[in-house]
Protein backbone atom coordinates (compact mmCIF):
# COMPACT_ATOMS: atom_id res chain seq x y z
CA UNK A 1 0.00 0.00 0.00
CA UNK A 2 1.34 3.38 -0.79
CA UNK A 3 -0.07 6.59 0.47
CA UNK A 4 -0.65 9.14 -2.58
CA UNK A 5 0.32 12.84 -2.48
CA UNK A 6 -3.21 13.97 -2.01
CA UNK A 7 -3.59 12.17 0.98
CA UNK A 8 -0.13 12.76 2.48
CA UNK A 9 -0.97 16.44 2.00
CA UNK A 10 -4.25 16.08 4.04
CA UNK A 11 -2.31 14.66 6.55
CA UNK A 12 0.33 17.34 6.57
CA UNK A 13 -2.25 19.97 6.92
CA UNK A 14 -3.06 18.01 10.41
CA UNK A 15 -0.26 18.83 11.71
CA UNK A 16 2.46 20.33 10.06
CA UNK A 17 5.36 19.88 7.52
CA UNK A 18 7.80 19.39 10.32
CA UNK A 19 5.83 16.50 11.91
CA UNK A 20 5.51 14.12 9.16
CA UNK A 21 7.95 12.07 7.84
CA UNK A 22 8.47 9.53 5.29
CA UNK A 23 12.28 9.03 4.94
CA UNK A 24 13.16 5.11 5.24
CA UNK A 25 15.45 6.23 8.52
CA UNK A 26 12.67 7.75 10.19
CA UNK A 27 10.24 4.89 9.09
CA UNK A 28 12.08 2.21 10.38
CA UNK A 29 12.86 4.02 13.53
CA UNK A 30 9.01 3.62 14.36
CA UNK A 31 9.25 0.18 13.33
CA UNK A 32 10.05 -1.54 16.03
CA UNK A 33 9.76 -2.08 19.39
CA UNK A 34 11.82 -4.04 22.13
CA UNK A 35 10.31 -7.37 20.59
CA UNK A 36 12.90 -9.94 19.07
CA UNK A 37 14.37 -8.42 16.34
CA UNK A 38 11.31 -7.27 14.09
CA UNK A 39 10.57 -4.21 12.00
CA UNK A 40 7.26 -2.87 10.81
CA UNK A 41 7.54 0.55 9.20
CA UNK A 42 4.54 2.58 8.75
CA UNK A 43 3.65 4.17 5.82
CA UNK A 44 4.74 7.52 6.90
CA UNK A 45 5.31 9.05 10.51
CA UNK A 46 3.27 11.69 11.86
CA UNK A 47 3.40 13.60 15.41
CA UNK A 48 0.40 15.25 16.74
CA UNK A 49 0.62 17.58 18.87
CA UNK A 50 -2.70 18.01 21.00
CA UNK A 51 -6.32 15.50 21.04
CA UNK A 52 -8.01 17.47 18.23
CA UNK A 53 -5.10 16.62 15.75
CA UNK A 54 -5.15 12.79 16.63
CA UNK A 55 -8.82 12.81 16.08
CA UNK A 56 -8.53 14.51 12.11
CA UNK A 57 -5.70 11.87 11.74
CA UNK A 58 -7.97 9.06 13.07
CA UNK A 59 -10.72 10.59 11.11
CA UNK A 60 -8.98 10.37 7.61
CA UNK A 61 -7.86 6.77 8.23
CA UNK A 62 -10.98 5.97 8.92
CA UNK A 63 -12.63 7.29 5.81
CA UNK A 64 -10.10 6.02 3.28
CA UNK A 65 -9.77 2.56 5.26
CA UNK A 66 -5.88 3.10 6.32
CA UNK A 67 -4.19 1.08 8.96
CA UNK A 68 -3.60 3.96 11.82
CA UNK A 69 -1.29 2.55 14.90
CA UNK A 70 -0.68 4.29 17.87
CA UNK A 71 3.24 4.71 18.91
CA UNK A 72 4.57 5.11 22.18
CA UNK A 73 8.06 4.85 23.32
CA UNK A 74 8.80 1.60 21.47
CA UNK A 75 9.61 -0.67 24.94
CA UNK A 76 6.77 -3.31 24.48
CA UNK A 77 8.12 -6.80 24.14
CA UNK A 78 4.89 -8.53 22.11
CA UNK A 79 5.03 -6.25 19.22
CA UNK A 80 2.11 -4.03 20.23
CA UNK A 81 3.29 -0.47 18.52
CA UNK A 82 4.11 -2.11 15.23
CA UNK A 83 2.83 -0.98 11.71
CA UNK A 84 2.60 -4.48 10.60
CA UNK A 85 0.32 -3.22 7.34
CA UNK A 86 1.95 -0.30 7.04
CA UNK A 87 -0.12 2.94 7.25
CA UNK A 88 0.03 5.63 9.04
CA UNK A 89 2.03 5.62 12.92
CA UNK A 90 0.88 7.67 15.40
CA UNK A 91 3.77 8.81 17.60
CA UNK A 92 2.59 10.45 20.75
CA UNK A 93 6.04 11.89 21.72
CA UNK A 94 4.37 15.46 21.86
CA UNK A 95 2.10 14.58 24.35
CA UNK A 96 5.00 15.06 26.90
CA UNK A 97 2.82 17.50 29.52
CA UNK A 98 1.99 16.52 33.24
CA UNK A 99 -0.93 18.34 33.33
CA UNK A 100 -2.17 18.93 37.08
CA UNK A 101 -0.88 17.30 40.46
CA UNK A 102 -4.04 17.97 42.16
CA UNK A 103 -2.45 17.02 46.37
CA UNK A 104 -5.73 17.63 47.87
CA UNK A 105 -7.47 14.95 45.81
CA UNK A 106 -4.26 12.97 45.55
CA UNK A 107 -4.82 12.86 41.64
CA UNK A 108 -2.76 13.55 38.21
CA UNK A 109 -3.69 14.67 35.37
CA UNK A 110 -1.23 13.43 32.64
CA UNK A 111 -0.35 13.42 28.75
CA UNK A 112 -0.05 9.69 27.67
CA UNK A 113 3.99 10.46 26.50
CA UNK A 114 5.44 11.56 29.88
CA UNK A 115 8.13 8.90 31.11
CA UNK A 116 6.81 7.01 34.12
CA UNK A 117 9.75 7.57 36.08
CA UNK A 118 9.65 11.30 35.11
CA UNK A 119 5.50 10.69 36.66
CA UNK A 120 6.85 8.47 39.71
CA UNK A 121 9.84 11.61 40.64
CA UNK A 122 7.07 14.39 40.14
CA UNK A 123 4.61 13.54 43.16
CA UNK A 124 7.39 11.79 45.19
CA UNK A 125 8.41 15.27 45.19
CA UNK A 126 5.22 15.55 46.78
CA UNK A 127 5.12 13.04 49.39
CA UNK A 128 3.02 10.97 47.09
CA UNK A 129 3.40 8.14 45.40
CA UNK A 130 2.43 6.42 41.66
CA UNK A 131 3.54 3.28 42.86
CA UNK A 132 3.21 0.90 39.23
CA UNK A 133 7.14 0.64 38.26
CA UNK A 134 7.80 -1.21 35.69
CA UNK A 135 10.92 -2.53 34.77
CA UNK A 136 11.73 -0.13 31.72
CA UNK A 137 10.28 2.84 33.49
CA UNK A 138 12.95 4.79 32.90
CA UNK A 139 12.28 4.87 28.80
CA UNK A 140 8.46 3.47 28.56
CA UNK A 141 5.57 5.99 28.73
CA UNK A 142 2.69 6.13 30.70
CA UNK A 143 0.44 5.70 27.99
CA UNK A 144 2.27 2.83 26.93
CA UNK A 145 1.39 1.20 30.25
CA UNK A 146 -2.42 1.84 30.13
CA UNK A 147 -2.15 0.20 26.82
CA UNK A 148 -0.84 -2.92 28.41
CA UNK A 149 -2.12 -2.70 31.84
CA UNK A 150 1.49 -2.72 33.23
CA UNK A 151 3.11 -4.10 36.48
CA UNK A 152 6.07 -4.22 37.78
CA UNK A 153 7.91 -5.63 41.12
CA UNK A 154 5.60 -3.48 43.86
CA UNK A 155 2.15 -4.90 41.78
CA UNK A 156 2.80 -7.86 44.17
CA UNK A 157 1.39 -5.35 47.11
CA UNK A 158 0.33 -1.99 45.75
CA UNK A 159 -1.66 -3.41 42.40
CA UNK A 160 -1.49 -2.81 38.93
CA UNK A 161 -1.82 0.07 36.39
CA UNK A 162 -5.40 -0.93 36.16
CA UNK A 163 -5.82 -0.19 39.65
CA UNK A 164 -4.78 3.70 39.67
CA UNK A 165 -6.63 4.66 36.24
CA UNK A 166 -9.81 6.92 37.30
CA UNK A 167 -10.52 8.42 33.63
CA UNK A 168 -9.01 8.94 30.18
CA UNK A 169 -10.04 11.30 27.30
CA UNK A 170 -10.04 8.84 24.17
CA UNK A 171 -10.07 9.45 20.65
CA UNK A 172 -11.87 6.60 18.84
CA UNK A 173 -10.89 5.12 15.77
CA UNK A 174 -14.05 7.10 13.84
CA UNK A 175 -12.37 10.22 15.45
CA UNK A 176 -14.79 11.06 18.49
CA UNK A 177 -13.40 11.97 21.51
CA UNK A 178 -14.95 10.54 24.94
CA UNK A 179 -14.05 10.58 28.15
CA UNK A 180 -14.75 7.14 29.93
CA UNK A 181 -14.99 7.33 33.73
CA UNK A 182 -14.88 10.39 36.20
CA UNK A 183 -12.10 11.89 38.55
CA UNK A 184 -14.05 9.87 41.33
CA UNK A 185 -12.68 6.89 43.52
CA UNK A 186 -15.86 5.31 43.25
CA UNK A 187 -18.20 5.04 39.72
CA UNK A 188 -20.70 3.14 39.11
CA UNK A 189 -22.46 4.85 36.59
CA UNK A 190 -22.55 2.78 33.36
CA UNK A 191 -20.00 -0.06 31.51
CA UNK A 192 -16.24 1.01 32.91
CA UNK A 193 -14.96 1.63 29.51
CA UNK A 194 -11.65 2.83 31.76
CA UNK A 195 -10.92 -0.20 32.53
CA UNK A 196 -11.98 -1.88 28.90
CA UNK A 197 -9.12 0.84 27.44
CA UNK A 198 -6.71 -0.39 30.19
CA UNK A 199 -5.14 -2.96 28.56
CA UNK A 200 -6.74 -2.76 25.32
CA UNK A 201 -3.08 -2.54 23.63
CA UNK A 202 -4.38 0.61 21.16
CA UNK A 203 -7.16 -1.51 19.42
CA UNK A 204 -10.27 0.15 20.68
CA UNK A 205 -8.99 3.82 20.51
CA UNK A 206 -5.79 6.38 21.45
CA UNK A 207 -5.67 7.82 25.11
CA UNK A 208 -5.31 11.53 25.09
CA UNK A 209 -5.27 12.53 28.62
CA UNK A 210 -4.57 10.30 31.40
CA UNK A 211 -6.26 10.66 35.59
CA UNK A 212 -4.71 8.33 37.96
CA UNK A 213 -4.76 8.07 41.27
CA UNK A 214 -2.09 8.35 44.00
CA UNK A 215 -1.06 7.56 47.49
CA UNK A 216 0.59 8.44 50.16
CA UNK A 217 4.39 7.43 50.03
CA UNK A 218 6.15 5.68 52.79
CA UNK A 219 9.47 6.69 54.36
CA UNK A 220 11.14 3.57 55.17
CA UNK A 221 11.65 -0.04 53.51
CA UNK A 222 14.27 -2.87 53.89
CA UNK A 223 15.44 -5.09 51.24
CA UNK A 224 17.08 -8.77 51.35
CA UNK A 225 18.40 -10.74 48.85
CA UNK A 226 17.78 -14.16 49.55
CA UNK A 227 19.94 -17.23 47.81
CA UNK A 228 18.63 -20.99 47.47
CA UNK A 229 20.31 -23.78 46.23
CA UNK A 230 17.23 -25.23 44.52
CA UNK A 231 15.52 -22.66 42.23
CA UNK A 232 12.19 -25.04 42.70
CA UNK A 233 12.51 -24.34 46.36
CA UNK A 234 12.95 -20.42 45.95
CA UNK A 235 9.68 -20.99 44.09
CA UNK A 236 8.28 -22.92 47.27
CA UNK A 237 9.01 -20.05 49.45
CA UNK A 238 7.30 -17.71 47.66
CA UNK A 239 3.66 -18.92 48.53
CA UNK A 240 5.45 -19.73 51.68
CA UNK A 241 5.88 -16.49 52.88
CA UNK A 242 2.50 -15.20 51.91
CA UNK A 243 1.21 -18.31 53.92
CA UNK A 244 2.82 -16.97 56.99
CA UNK A 245 0.80 -14.02 57.01
CA UNK A 246 3.76 -11.75 55.38
CA UNK A 247 2.71 -9.40 51.80
CA UNK A 248 6.22 -7.70 51.04
CA UNK A 249 6.01 -4.79 48.93
CA UNK A 250 8.54 -6.72 46.09
CA UNK A 251 9.05 -9.98 45.99
CA UNK A 252 11.31 -11.26 42.79
CA UNK A 253 12.70 -14.24 41.51
CA UNK A 254 15.82 -14.25 39.15
CA UNK A 255 17.43 -17.57 38.16
CA UNK A 256 21.20 -18.42 38.21
CA UNK A 257 21.97 -17.45 35.12
CA UNK A 258 20.36 -14.02 34.84
CA UNK A 259 22.32 -12.76 37.89
CA UNK A 260 25.77 -14.25 36.48
CA UNK A 261 24.86 -12.67 33.15
CA UNK A 262 23.95 -9.31 34.24
CA UNK A 263 26.58 -8.93 36.57
CA UNK A 264 28.80 -9.51 33.81
CA UNK A 265 26.94 -6.99 31.82
CA UNK A 266 26.50 -4.03 34.11
CA UNK A 267 29.59 -2.58 35.27
CA UNK A 268 30.24 -2.04 39.03
CA UNK A 269 28.27 -4.06 40.96
CA UNK A 270 29.28 -6.65 43.39
CA UNK A 271 27.66 -9.39 44.68
CA UNK A 272 29.09 -12.41 45.37
CA UNK A 273 27.26 -15.87 43.82
CA UNK A 274 28.29 -19.17 45.40
CA UNK A 275 28.94 -22.04 43.13
CA UNK A 276 26.08 -24.13 44.07
CA UNK A 277 23.53 -21.31 44.31
CA UNK A 278 21.06 -21.85 41.78
CA UNK A 279 18.45 -18.57 42.22
CA UNK A 280 17.65 -15.75 44.38
CA UNK A 281 14.64 -14.22 46.00
CA UNK A 282 14.89 -10.12 46.04
CA UNK A 283 12.19 -8.90 49.37
CA UNK A 284 10.97 -6.14 49.95
CA UNK A 285 8.96 -4.94 52.74
CA UNK A 286 8.08 -0.99 52.95
CA UNK A 287 6.16 1.07 55.52
CA UNK A 288 6.65 4.18 57.76
CA UNK A 289 7.73 2.17 61.21
CA UNK A 290 11.55 1.01 60.73
CA UNK A 291 10.70 -1.50 64.04
CA UNK A 292 8.00 -2.79 62.11
CA UNK A 293 9.64 -3.31 59.09
CA UNK A 294 12.77 -5.12 60.82
CA UNK A 295 10.19 -7.54 62.79
CA UNK A 296 8.52 -8.41 59.51
CA UNK A 297 12.15 -9.08 57.56
CA UNK A 298 13.13 -11.14 60.72
CA UNK A 299 9.70 -13.20 60.24
CA UNK A 300 10.82 -13.52 56.29
CA UNK A 301 14.24 -15.24 57.34
CA UNK A 302 12.23 -18.04 59.66
CA UNK A 303 10.49 -18.95 56.81
CA UNK A 304 12.82 -19.22 54.34
CA UNK A 305 15.56 -20.70 56.64
CA UNK A 306 13.01 -23.66 56.35
CA UNK A 307 14.50 -24.42 52.56
CA UNK A 308 18.43 -24.53 51.74
CA UNK A 309 19.51 -21.42 51.41
CA UNK A 310 22.78 -19.86 51.63
CA UNK A 311 23.65 -16.52 53.46
CA UNK A 312 21.43 -13.60 53.36
CA UNK A 313 22.23 -10.45 52.08
CA UNK A 314 20.84 -7.29 53.87
CA UNK A 315 21.15 -4.25 52.33
CA UNK A 316 21.33 -1.70 54.78
CA UNK A 317 22.35 1.26 52.78
CA UNK A 318 20.90 3.06 49.84
CA UNK A 319 24.08 2.34 47.22
CA UNK A 320 23.32 -1.12 48.28
CA UNK A 321 19.63 -1.28 47.56
CA UNK A 322 19.81 0.63 44.47
CA UNK A 323 22.68 -2.15 43.52
CA UNK A 324 20.28 -4.56 43.75
CA UNK A 325 17.36 -3.16 42.05
CA UNK A 326 19.75 -2.44 39.34
CA UNK A 327 20.32 -6.31 38.58
CA UNK A 328 16.91 -6.92 38.96
CA UNK A 329 16.10 -4.21 36.36
CA UNK A 330 18.72 -5.10 34.03
CA UNK A 331 18.25 -8.70 33.72
CA UNK A 332 16.30 -8.06 30.49
CA UNK A 333 19.11 -5.86 28.56
CA UNK A 334 22.15 -8.63 29.90
CA UNK A 335 20.04 -11.56 28.80
CA UNK A 336 19.08 -9.30 25.36
CA UNK A 337 23.44 -8.56 24.88
CA UNK A 338 24.03 -11.91 25.72
CA UNK A 339 21.75 -14.28 22.96
CA UNK A 340 19.09 -13.73 20.38
CA UNK A 341 16.08 -14.84 22.28
CA UNK A 342 12.41 -14.45 22.69
CA UNK A 343 10.97 -14.00 25.81
CA UNK A 344 7.51 -15.26 27.22
CA UNK A 345 4.96 -13.71 30.07
CA UNK A 346 3.95 -16.49 31.87
CA UNK A 347 1.78 -15.98 34.86
CA UNK A 348 0.38 -18.50 37.17
CA UNK A 349 -1.25 -18.71 40.57
CA UNK A 350 1.63 -17.88 42.91
CA UNK A 351 2.04 -21.44 44.98
CA UNK A 352 2.08 -23.35 40.80
CA UNK A 353 5.21 -21.38 40.30
CA UNK A 354 7.23 -24.54 41.32
CA UNK A 355 5.68 -26.79 38.87
CA UNK A 356 5.78 -24.03 36.09
CA UNK A 357 9.37 -23.76 36.62
CA UNK A 358 10.30 -27.59 36.22
CA UNK A 359 8.02 -27.95 33.27
CA UNK A 360 9.51 -25.00 31.45
CA UNK A 361 13.17 -26.98 31.98
CA UNK A 362 11.67 -29.65 30.88
CA UNK A 363 10.08 -28.33 27.89
CA UNK A 364 13.85 -26.77 27.36
CA UNK A 365 15.12 -30.19 27.43
CA UNK A 366 12.94 -31.74 25.49
CA UNK A 367 12.76 -29.21 21.95
CA UNK A 368 16.51 -28.02 22.89
CA UNK A 369 17.25 -24.59 24.38
CA UNK A 370 18.00 -23.09 26.96
CA UNK A 371 15.93 -20.69 29.44
CA UNK A 372 16.57 -18.19 31.86
CA UNK A 373 13.64 -17.43 33.90
CA UNK A 374 12.85 -14.68 36.37
CA UNK A 375 10.47 -12.14 37.20
CA UNK A 376 7.44 -11.22 39.90
CA UNK A 377 7.22 -14.27 41.84
CA UNK A 378 5.00 -12.66 44.63
CA UNK A 379 2.21 -12.14 41.76
CA UNK A 380 3.10 -15.81 39.86
CA UNK A 381 4.61 -13.68 36.99
CA UNK A 382 7.48 -15.36 35.48
CA UNK A 383 9.54 -14.21 32.21
CA UNK A 384 10.53 -16.62 30.53
CA UNK A 385 13.86 -16.07 28.24
CA UNK A 386 14.16 -18.52 25.43
CA UNK A 387 17.78 -18.75 24.26
CA UNK A 388 19.04 -19.54 20.93
CA UNK A 389 22.91 -19.55 22.08
CA UNK A 390 24.39 -22.69 19.33
CA UNK A 391 20.31 -23.82 18.07
CA UNK A 392 20.52 -24.07 14.41
CA UNK A 393 18.26 -21.29 12.50
CA UNK A 394 16.16 -24.31 11.61
CA UNK A 395 15.89 -25.59 15.30
CA UNK A 396 15.12 -22.00 15.94
CA UNK A 397 12.29 -21.58 13.29
CA UNK A 398 10.90 -24.81 13.84
CA UNK A 399 11.21 -26.23 17.31
CA UNK A 400 10.85 -23.51 19.51
CA UNK A 401 7.15 -22.51 18.48
CA UNK A 402 6.11 -25.83 19.38
CA UNK A 403 8.18 -25.68 22.91
CA UNK A 404 6.61 -22.61 23.73
CA UNK A 405 3.40 -23.58 22.37
CA UNK A 406 3.44 -26.44 25.46
CA UNK A 407 4.97 -24.00 27.84
CA UNK A 408 1.50 -22.04 27.68
CA UNK A 409 -0.45 -25.04 27.42
CA UNK A 410 1.05 -25.96 30.70
CA UNK A 411 0.66 -22.30 31.97
CA UNK A 412 -3.20 -22.53 31.28
CA UNK A 413 -3.22 -26.00 32.74
CA UNK A 414 -1.76 -24.29 36.41
CA UNK A 415 -4.52 -22.29 35.76
CA UNK A 416 -2.45 -19.34 34.42
CA UNK A 417 -3.17 -17.11 31.57
CA UNK A 418 -0.69 -16.41 28.53
CA UNK A 419 0.69 -12.63 29.86
CA UNK A 420 0.76 -11.00 33.13
CA UNK A 421 2.10 -7.38 32.27
CA UNK A 422 3.48 -7.47 28.17
CA UNK A 423 0.23 -7.85 26.82
CA UNK A 424 -0.70 -10.09 23.43
CA UNK A 425 0.07 -8.05 20.21
CA UNK A 426 1.44 -9.79 17.37
CA UNK A 427 4.07 -12.31 18.74
CA UNK A 428 1.18 -14.18 21.27
CA UNK A 429 -1.83 -13.66 19.35
CA UNK A 430 -1.69 -17.18 17.65
CA UNK A 431 -1.64 -18.55 21.47
CA UNK A 432 -4.98 -17.06 22.16
CA UNK A 433 -7.36 -20.49 21.46
CA UNK A 434 -5.29 -21.73 24.96
CA UNK A 435 -6.69 -19.43 26.86
CA UNK A 436 -9.94 -18.66 25.50
CA UNK A 437 -12.81 -20.31 23.85
CA UNK A 438 -14.22 -19.83 20.39
CA UNK A 439 -17.38 -17.50 22.05
CA UNK A 440 -15.05 -15.70 24.05
CA UNK A 441 -12.64 -14.64 21.32
CA UNK A 442 -15.72 -13.89 19.33
CA UNK A 443 -17.18 -11.99 21.79
CA UNK A 444 -14.00 -9.96 22.08
CA UNK A 445 -13.72 -9.82 18.41
CA UNK A 446 -17.22 -8.09 18.50
CA UNK A 447 -16.18 -5.28 20.92
CA UNK A 448 -13.47 -4.54 18.63
CA UNK A 449 -15.84 -4.14 15.60
CA UNK A 450 -18.15 -1.72 17.91
CA UNK A 451 -15.27 0.36 18.53
CA UNK A 452 -13.43 0.05 15.35
CA UNK A 453 -15.78 -1.06 12.02
CA UNK A 454 -13.57 -0.49 9.74
CA UNK A 455 -10.66 -2.27 10.99
CA UNK A 456 -8.53 0.86 10.94
CA UNK A 457 -6.69 1.10 14.69
CA UNK A 458 -3.49 -1.31 15.34
CA UNK A 459 -5.22 -3.99 13.36
CA UNK A 460 -3.97 -7.40 13.39
CA UNK A 461 -3.07 -7.48 17.17
CA UNK A 462 -4.43 -9.76 20.00
CA UNK A 463 -6.72 -12.34 17.31
CA UNK A 464 -5.35 -14.96 16.41
CA UNK A 465 -4.54 -15.03 12.54
CA UNK A 466 -7.72 -17.07 11.47
CA UNK A 467 -9.95 -14.96 12.61
CA UNK A 468 -8.82 -11.97 11.32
Amino acid sequence: MNLNPELLSELEKIVGASYLFTDEATRKTYGHDETEDLNFPPHVVVKPANTEEVAQLLKVANTHKIPAVPIGARTGLSGGALSIYGGIGISMERFNKIIEIDEQNLQITTEPGVITQVLREAVAEKGLLYPVDPSSMGSCWIGGNIAENSGGARALKYGVTKDYVLNLEVVLPTGDVIWTGANTLKNSTGYNLTQLMVGSEGTLGIVTKIVLKLIPQNKHNVLLLVPFFKAEQACEAVSAIFRAGIVPSALEFMERDAIDWTLKFVDGLNVSVHDNVQAHLLIEVDGNYPEILIQEAEHILTVVEQFEIDEVLFADTEEQKNALWKIRRSVAEAVKANSIYKEEDTVVPRYELPKLLKGIKEIGNKYGFQSVCYGHAGDGNLHVNIIKGSMTDENWRTEVPKGIREIFELTVRLKGTLSGEHGIGLVQKNYMDLAFSKVHLELMERIKAIFDPNNILNPGKIFPDASN
